[in-house]
């Protein structure tokens, strides 16, 4: 993937970046001339992305740990070089490709815990692991990225759409905290996507299943990963310096606001 982007001398961090959305991110930033560490709870996944990214000439590590253990980030966080863009791209939707639809009085907390622990936690143990080296070094980019589920209010995924909206305001809190620091930290909000992982359900649909699904998006597609990696470009870019602490909706119109 072609990049415009100069990130020459930049170490980048993706979670969940062993396929779909993050494998891409990772191809875009190892395009544009970042080291990339890319970060699963699969070895076998992160190592084949690794592979695909050092083919095509770039500088790539497989960064092995669970978002939901601060310990397990922490010690990697520490045994690489300094990280300048942490992409939390890493989420927890549930059993499913898609997040599991419960009235929220049919859920109990054992069912939350999964969605906090990655979606929520996950994210502020990652950020939390490296802004020292952020704020020591006077740069850094922070890009989160959330689901349009926290910003419309969707049924039946109160748990989910929770741990993404509190993540939101961690991202927000924290651009206040260190824009002082050249640090920015901004969210993006995804409608449908179509990826590898939903690839089946998406085959399986007719022409007329289809355009029901698509039928509240004016732009009549579901995303695919190469949407997110290109504002990624930008948000993680030179050319971003005065945009922090915002939630930019990337979700093919679903949901409109000035």
């Amino acid at each position: 993937m072609a990049s415009a982007i100069d990130l020459s001398g930049r170490c980048a961090l993706i979670t969940g970046a062993g396929q779909g959305i993050g494998a891409t991110i990772s191809a875009m930033l190892s395009a544009a001339g970042a080291s990339v560490l890319v970060n699963d709870i699969d070895h076998q996944r992160a190592a084949m992305v690794v592979d695909k990214l050092r083919h095509s000439g770039g500088l790539a590590e497989t960064a092995i740990f669970d978002v939901s253990s601060y310990s397990q980030v922490i010690d990697v966080v520490n045994a690489h070089r300094p990280i300048d863009i942490l992409i939390n791209n890493a989420g927890n939707a549930g059993s499913d490709p898609w997040p599991d639809m419960k009235s929220f009085v049919d859920t109990s907390p054992e069912d939350w815990a999964p969605y906090f622990a990655v979606n929520l936690f996950g994210m502020m143990h990652c950020v939390h692991a490296v802004l020292p080296q952020m704020i020591e070094r006077k740069w850094g980019r922070i890009v989160t990225i959330l689901s349009d589920a926290s910003r419309v209010g969707e049924p039946k995924l109160a748990a989910y759409a929770g741990a993404k909206a509190g993540a939101a305001g961690v991202a927000r809190s924290v651009a206040s905290d260190t824009a002082r620091y050249g640090i920015t930290v901004n969210n993006i909000s995804l409608g449908t996507m179509r990826t590898p992982l939903t690839e089946s359900y998406w085959a399986s649909l007719d022409e007329n299943q289809l355009s029901q699904r698509m039928s509240t998006y004016p732009i009549r597609r579901p995303g695919v990963p190469d949407d997110v990696a290109a504002l990624v470009g930008y948000l993680v870019s030179p050319q971003s310096e005065w945009m922090t602490g915002q939630t930019i909706p990337l979700n093919g119109g679903y949901s409109m606001a000035l």
